[in-house]
């Protein structure tokens, strides 16, 4: 009987560590969600106003989903790697 108890409370301990990890990833990920919608628009509006013609638009809106990979791409450039 004892080791039973024993064993739900450390179920119930598990539960609520992994309770309170899960809120605290929940809002580093919203949080990193936003500042790439941010990014994402910014590069959206650039590649847009330096586009002349609609399809190089549409090149844009394509390659602003994906600026994190360019600008790790030229940061390791830059430094040598």
């Amino acid at each position: 009987m004892k080791k039973r108890n024993k064993k739900k409370r450390l179920k119930n301990f598990s539960i609520s560590i992994n309770k309170s990890n899960k809120t605290k990833n929940q809002n580093y990920a919203s949080c990193e969600g936003a500042i790439y919608c941010l990014g994402f628009i910014g590069a959206v509006v650039y590649y847009i106003q330096t586009a002349t013609s609609f399809w190089i638009g549409v090149l844009g809106f394509f390659k602003a989903l994906v600026w994190p990979a360019f600008l790790v791409y030229e940061l390791l450039k830059f430094l040598g790697a």
